[in-house]
């Protein structure tokens, strides 16, 4: 008898979610980085929706809501990479490249534009947010109704099988 193969691990791949699977992710026990979602560990999204609310804090961060219909989705863009002790063991090359991109991003998403964003599922006082590590600003009109139709797709086919 062959041994069952094992499913592909989702664990640091960006999964196309909807707001409302993103709230029915759950933290693992011990570890605060990674998330159940039906039975399978994930730490990515990706996820895509119109800007409805933004925080900006210059040299901090911005943070920012996406609303895709089926639910709001609270994002965090740190803007900080340059004076972080947080990122201090980065080459300063490195850091200067990210802080330019970060610094683009926080231009580009302005209330009402639709954006697809990627980066890793946290909690921060008990919410769940995307702590943001790309983000394209859509202009094709049916981006929203594509990201909604894959996500439908991968659900069925991968997570919830």
């Amino acid at each position: 008898m062959a041994a069952q193969a094992q499913p592909p691990s989702l664990l640091n791949i960006h999964l196309k979610l909807l707001g409302f699977s993103l709230r029915s992710i759950t933290p693992f026990p011990n570890c605060p980085s990674v998330f159940n979602l039906n039975g399978k560990q994930i730490s990515r999204v990706e996820v895509l929706g119109v800007v409805t609310s933004r925080d900006h804090k210059p040299g901090r961060f911005l943070r920012f809501t996406l609303d895709d219909g089926t639910d709001s989705i609270t994002c965090v863009l740190w803007l900080n990479h340059l004076t972080s002790s947080f990122f201090a063991t980065r080459q300063p090359a490195t850091l200067r490249v990210i802080s330019d991109l970060s610094k683009s991003f926080a231009d580009d998403l302005r209330l009402g534009k639709v954006a697809r964003v990627r980066g890793r599922v946290s909690i921060f006082r008990g919410d769940l947010q995307v702590t943001v590590s790309d983000v394209v600003i859509e202009t094709d009109p049916n981006a929203e109704t594509l990201h909604r139709l894959d996500c439908i797709s991968l659900a069925r086919r991968c997570y919830f099988r």
